[in-house]
């Protein structure tokens, strides 16, 4: 003889939050990082539009109510110089950095050459050596070869910086390069130069935008090397140029600041213009399939 047994309420299960749904207050705290963070780069502009007896006001002005150009106005007087040497030293550690780093990225992810990964550790290596440490060495190298306070010599140095990295975001992204696609080129006669040239190095556009966005942010905010090997040339870079303004014109801060938003603007274009790209550069090689 069986006998019923009443079914058991089950119990309601706990509602869970979407994945992927962001509450007001993740965004609230969000926004208010972020307003953190961007602070200073708001009172460098605004204190960039002060006029000079407003710079001293307490409490300060939270906006320029009586504004000026007149920052401006001297960095178009008297900075240009430093922004033009700057973007030649730029657009030239970018050349010289893909250049030398791309078929050694190539060499590496598929060439496989004898102790590759040594060559691989000593770019590691490379990346922990202190900037002033490698300055003083070239100066001493560029002392007698008389490099000192010259474009080319400030193009070389820069260049060390970004080569180990360049080299290390080329070789991840080539390995993800199908291997099949590098046969059928060679089945075709192709050698290893017009391969990399004909195949590897358009289909690695993402690492090449990515490896120029940094090293020209390197160059472009270099001060150990410049100060090192270029103070006194005739041709010194933007990083020198403020410096040298704020211990000459100490008083006036809209100046410097001005100075200062206009050498921000171009690495911050390019930034934004090459963020979708260097997004895919970076985690290039982080998966496989």
């Amino acid at each position: 003889m069986t006998t019923a047994t009443t079914p058991q309420p089950q119990p309601r299960p706990r509602h869970r939050p979407r994945r992927g749904r962001t509450t007001w207050w993740q965004t609230a705290t969000g926004l208010a990082l972020t307003a953190v963070m961007l602070f200073p780069v708001y009172w460098m502009l605004n204190v960039s539009f002060t006029r000079d007896q407003d710079m001293r006001k307490s409490p300060p002005d939270l906006f320029p109510v009586h504004g000026t150009l007149d920052g401006y106005r001297a960095v178009l007087d008297q900075q240009l110089p430093y922004l033009a040497t700057s973007l030649v030293i730029g657009l030239g550690t970018v050349v010289l950095t893909v250049a030398l780093a791309a078929p050694a990225g190539y060499a590496l992810a598929k060439l496989r050459p004898r102790g590759g990964g040594v060559l691989s550790f000593l770019f590691l290596v490379a990346q922990m050596i202190p900037g002033i440490i490698m300055a003083m060495g070239f100066y001493a190298i560029y002392l007698s070869l008389g490099l000192l306070q010259s474009v080319p010599g400030l193009i070389v140095a820069d260049s060390t910086l970004a080569v180990p990295f360049a080299v290390l975001i080329f070789t991840a992204f080539m390995s993800g390069i199908p291997g099949e696609l590098l046969q059928a080129a060679k089945t075709d006669g192709a050698g290893p130069v017009r391969t990399f040239w004909s195949i590897v190095l358009p289909m690695s556009r993402n690492s090449i935008v990515t490896v120029s966005l940094f090293a020209f942010l390197w160059s472009w905010s270099d001060f150990v090397f410049a100060s090192t090997l270029a103070n006194g040339g005739a041709h010194e870079p933007i990083t020198l140029g403020i410096y040298q303004y704020i211990g000459n014109n100490n008083q006036e801060w809209n100046a410097i600041m001005a100075t200062a938003v206009v050498a921000s603007l171009p690495a911050a274009v390019i930034l934004v213009l090459a963020q979708r790209y260097v997004a895919a550069g970076v985690t290039a090689g982080a998966v496989k399939d």
